[in-house]
């Protein structure tokens, strides 16, 4: 479940990158969390999930639509315009080692010595990929931006198993995702032209895979398994994400993959198993 959740992802960052190219960003997010969130909705109400019940359920919502989707997702795609993607992989790949940090400071989820050696070295297999494609002279906007995603990203999936404890996956994951179409529509109007642009087979093919599968597929699945294992090792299948969208823009970009990309999902690999296999405190709710 957390391999396919890591290359759904991953392949994000290719059909986002395309999209980005040809509507701005926060009109891009704005429509596709709508779209998201009301056919996840539909298909709860088919499920027949029920809506959320207490505070701390709503809270838990609000919090994960403003930071996952308001915030990382509209700081990274605004992010690409002025940075290599390499670069926002690398230091969107340093969520785990922020959500071991906080988790343990705020939840008290502990993976202990083993699980701690393995959230290094998935780290280090991250470096392994993505060190030879960095290049210099990046605009420090972007970088910040990045940086600011990826702690949003790690909030986020710290409230997540509170989000869920009511056992409607589905309805959650629709509720967020207005809540991010309501955070990004305030800058898409006041900042952006919303102007949208001739629709392209590759276009609407990308636009409509935002929507299906990481809008709606891996959230659900993320759900799934933040309250199966818990956020910190949950978060560890993130470390795929370099190796894994590079594998995606080989293929859709004809972008090289080489013997050192396959030395380090090997490196990223051992890091998960190390992480998912470790003996530590579980997390309480918040």
């Amino acid at each position: 479940m957390g391999v396919l959740f890591a290359l759904i992802w991953s392949s994000a960052f290719t059909t986002g990158w395309i999209v980005v190219q040809a509507i701005e960003p926060f009109t891009a997010l704005t429509i596709r969390f709508a779209l998201s969130g009301f056919l996840a909705l539909g298909l709860a109400l088919l499920l027949g999930q029920p809506f959320p019940h207490g505070r701390r359920q709503w809270r838990a919502i609000l919090i994960f639509g403003l930071f996952q989707n308001g915030i990382y997702l509209g700081a990274n795609w605004t992010a690409m315009q002025w940075i290599d993607a390499s670069l926002g992989a690398i230091i969107g790949s340093t969520m785990p080692l922020q959500v071991a940090l906080l988790g343990g400071i705020l939840l008290r989820d502990r993976l202990g010595w083993v699980g701690n050696i393995g959230l290094v070295t998935g780290f280090l297999g991250v470096l392994v990929i993505m060190w030879p494609r960095l290049d210099i002279g990046y605009v420090g906007l972007g970088i910040l931006l990045c940086l600011l995603a990826a702690l949003a990203l790690s909030i986020a999936t710290l409230v997540a198993r509170s989000a869920t404890s009511g056992g409607n996956i589905m309805m959650i994951v629709g509720l967020q995702m207005l809540v991010g179409c309501a955070l990004t529509a305030i800058p898409a109007v006041l900042f952006e032209t919303m102007t949208l642009p001739v629709w392209t087979p590759d276009l609407a093919f990308a636009f409509l895979y935002q929507v299906m599968a990481p809008g709606i597929l891996a959230t659900w699945i993320w759900f799934a398994l933040v309250q199966r294992i818990g956020p910190t090792r949950a978060s560890s299948f993130h470390y795929l994400n370099p190796f894994l969208g590079v594998a995606v823009a080989t293929v859709v970009l004809d972008e090289h993959m080489g013997v050192i990309d396959l030395a380090g999902v090997l490196v990223i690999t051992i890091g998960i198993i190390l992480v998912n296999n470790s003996r530590g405190k579980r997390p309480k709710l918040i």
